[in-house]
């Protein structure tokens, strides 16, 4: 499905357990345990949601560093200071974002960084608003991470234990699925500056549409496209999987994409019809205009035993720089 960007005290490193015949502790970084409690998760998700609704009333991207990080933080930062360029005092208008019915998922985890995910109805629309919420260590916020917006048919059914915990992948070894979910990020740019591995990807917008976009803009008689891709890595960019009913995995990955283009000898760029680009530009596009951008995507990758592609359920895509030469 193409979209486009628009726009807690469980999580211990020690928890104390005093008894009638002593203390014993319990150390996060080594003990199995909840990532969250459904109740904190509820504050997080909340707190996320007053942090987002401020940073969009104000346009500061310097405010979304307190309630988003990873890709979700850099394309907030970027879609707010291109709109703070037509709207220098802010939008005190703005509608504010409710996100209601949140289920959670919470895994049990052992060391950092934790996670879980917040499965919710919004007001914006009809589909589900899926948000990852990370930390690194008990002393830190829970921050949003990744957003994906599916139709509520496309939300996988998660694999959960007898008490109603989520099942993290914590590494490829034994994971049982058809490619391994830390390097889906890579495999998916290897993809699309090669269109290999051809075999690995179902076909659609985030896949084929892509490379066949490349491949008509690659050579025109007024310019030529140079296409670069790498995968979002650690630390900045965590990849997380969830284990899926059927066995296979959700997987939230973030990928970087620079397009530069070339104008051909007698050409020259008169004007740059994207208003974002005009608003993030920086130096003056005679014959070079390079644009960057940040992908986040939530896959579906199957079990080996189940077979088949890896199918992006939702891909988001926002500029994040633009430069001229």
């Amino acid at each position: 499905m193409r979209r486009r960007w628009s726009g807690v005290t469980a999580l211990l490193s020690a928890t104390a357990l005093l008894t009638l015949t002593g203390c014993v502790t319990v150390h996060g970084e080594r003990a199995v345990v909840p990532a969250v409690t459904k109740a904190e998760a509820a504050k997080a998700l909340a707190r996320f949601t007053d942090g987002y609704n401020e940073a969009n009333r104000e346009l500061d991207p310097a405010l979304t560093t307190r309630v988003e990080t990873g890709a979700l933080l850099t394309m907030a930062q970027a879609d707010l200071k291109a709109r703070r360029v037509k709207n220098p005092d802010g939008l005190p208008d703005y509608p504010p974002l409710e996100l209601t019915d949140a289920r959670f998922s919470v895994p049990r985890q052992a060391g950092w960084p934790k996670f879980f995910l917040a499965d919710t109805e919004s007001n914006r629309d009809d589909n589900r608003w899926l948000l990852i919420f990370t930390r690194n260590r008990a002393a830190d916020p829970w921050k949003a991470a990744y957003l994906s917006i599916l139709s509520r048919d496309e939300v996988p059914e998660l694999a959960l234990d007898e008490e109603g915990y989520a099942d993290p992948l914590t590494g490829p070894n034994g994971a049982g699925l058809v490619t391994d979910w830390p390097e889906i990020g890579r495999s998916y740019t290897d993809y699309l500056q090669k269109g290999e591995p051809a075999d690995l990807f179902g076909k659609g917008y985030a896949t084929t549409t892509q490379r066949e976009f490349r491949e008509r803009e690659a050579r025109t008689p007024r310019y030529w496209t140079q296409f670069a891709d790498q995968p979002a890595e650690p630390p900045q960019y965590r990849t997380v999987a969830l284990r899926t009913a059927d066995g296979g995995a959700l997987v939230f990955f973030a990928a970087h994409h620079t397009q530069k283009q070339t104008m051909a000898e007698g050409f020259t760029i008169n004007k740059i019809n994207d208003a974002k680009a005009n608003a993030l530009l920086t130096g003056k596009p005679e014959k070079h205009l390079t644009l960057v951008r940040l992908t986040q995507s939530a896959v579906k990758i199957p079990s080996k035993e189940e077979g088949g592609t890896v199918v992006f359920l939702n891909r988001l895509e926002g500029l994040t720089a633009a430069r001229g030469s």
